[in-house]
């Protein structure tokens, strides 16, 4: 990662938004932020934790090893969020790994700083402990999919949640390019399966494919694939 020296504000600073006012001289005096490329990796699993990450411009994925030589990508990371949160308060390592799938502003703050923050903005603290909520759930939903739900459902869910979380482009496809494999990974399915499974919502009129982007043509048909599994 290149360091590099950017104007915080209020709106591109996640920290700067959600903290006190008088706070924002500490947060730009100790927040670091760095240039990553496309396909680097920013920590990996097992990494010693030295703090906590957000994400001022770009996407990052926060995955982890599933089996031997597989990946399961548990979600993505897009401007404005936070990741590498959850190994606070734990054994000192990381239990994910992230890496930028797009050219990415990353911003950085040590963990000594970050529990200090948590300590004087209680405001904040609500709202990373509603966050925290939400990414439970989100883990759980996808724990059990893995377990019940058949491949289509999960790549219908996983377009739909994409769909939700980057919004469509003006020519009406999901606005984010992923690979299949990222796709697969996203969907906890094999890369084999998943073009399978995408040849059949083509055919079958829920989508329209055009290179690596998506669109969905039937929202509605998708949608039940994902009710049907349940």
């Amino acid at each position: 990662m290149k360091k590099v020296s950017i104007i915080d504000n209020e709106e591109s600073c996640f920290l700067c938004k959600n903290c006190l006012k008088e706070w924002i001289p500490a947060i730009l005096a100790h927040k670091k932020n760095y240039k990553v490329k496309k396909g680097e990796v920013i920590f990996r699993e097992g990494d010693p934790v030295k703090g906590v990450y957000f994400v001022n411009s770009g996407v990052v994925k926060v995955h982890k090893r599933w089996g031997a030589e597989k990946e399961l990508i548990l979600r993505f990371a897009s401007a404005g969020m936070i990741f590498g949160h959850r190994a606070l308060g734990g054994d000192g390592i990381y239990t994910i790994s992230a890496t930028a799938i797009q050219e990415s502003i990353i911003g950085f703050v040590d963990t000594d700083f970050f529990e200090t923050t948590l300590r004087v903005n209680a405001d904040f603290t609500y709202k990373l402990a509603m966050f925290l909520a939400y990414d439970l759930r989100v883990s759980e939903r996808k724990t059990r999919n893995l377990a019940h739900m058949p491949v289509k459902g999960r790549v219908a869910e996983a377009l739909i949640d994409l769909k939700n979380q980057f919004g469509i482009s003006p020519k009406g496809f999901i606005n984010i390019e992923l690979s299949r494999q990222d796709l697969a990974s996203f969907s906890g399915a094999t890369y084999e399966t998943v073009f399978r499974v995408i040849n059949e919502l083509v055919n079958d009129g829920l989508l329209e494919v055009s290179g690596k982007s998506i669109k969905i043509a039937n929202y509605n048909a998708l949608l039940k694939l994902t009710e049907e599994a349940a």
